[in-house]
């Protein structure tokens, strides 16, 4: 009995590696420099206010440098890539990796932070945030090139809706970034 997780058999291909352009995400560098200030700015403070009030001491430092790595690793923005059939988002420890042209499901994930789930079908799974793909216009076209691909092929069994809410979404804050541009707004 075949279930929806189930790999087809007519897709066992291997991830792609090396064909066309990469895509970056263009606002990783940024990120990571202003997580790297607040753990900066969160530690300066700590220290400041231990120093002034006299009870610094090398245990209390070293737990106010561990909080301030600890917040670091909280903020630290994953790195997004994209290219021909596949997007690969990689964390401080660990790299996914999902084929894009043989997308199952892409899922958006409500709450705090938003977050698109995609699902190919060999079961590799990545998180993005939406603003991601808001930002790099060559991250949505790999995506969305791809996801018309695993549509075509009948591999995308969930998640057009959310692909074309997303689409509409991008589409609007291009023209809103147009029209402020050219001073239309």
């Amino acid at each position: 009995m075949e279930h929806r997780d189930d790999a087809r058999p007519e897709v066992t291909a291997p991830h792609p590696h090396g064909t066309g352009p990469v895509a970056y995400d263009r606002q990783y560098a940024p990120d990571l420099l202003s997580s790297v200030r607040c753990a900066a700015v969160l530690l300066g403070l700590l220290l400041l206010v231990d120093l002034v009030a006299g009870t610094l001491s090398w245990w209390r430092s070293a737990l106010w440098v561990s909080l301030a790595l600890l917040l670091f690793l909280v903020l630290v923005p994953a790195r997004v890539s994209a290219g021909e059939g596949w997007l690969a988002s990689r964390r401080l420890l660990r790299t996914r990796r999902v084929r894009t042209d043989l997308l199952v499901a892409v899922r958006p994930l409500g709450g705090v932070a938003q977050r698109l789930v995609l699902r190919d079908a060999f079961g590799s799974r990545v998180e993005i945030d939406p603003d991601v793909l808001l930002h790099n216009p060559d991250l949505w076209y790999h995506l969305a090139e791809a996801a018309r691909t695993a549509q075509r092929s009948g591999t995308l069994l969930c998640g057009t809706t959310a692909l074309r809410h997303l689409a509409e979404r991008i589409d609007r804050e291009t023209a809103r970034t147009v029209f402020r541009t050219s001073g239309l707004d």
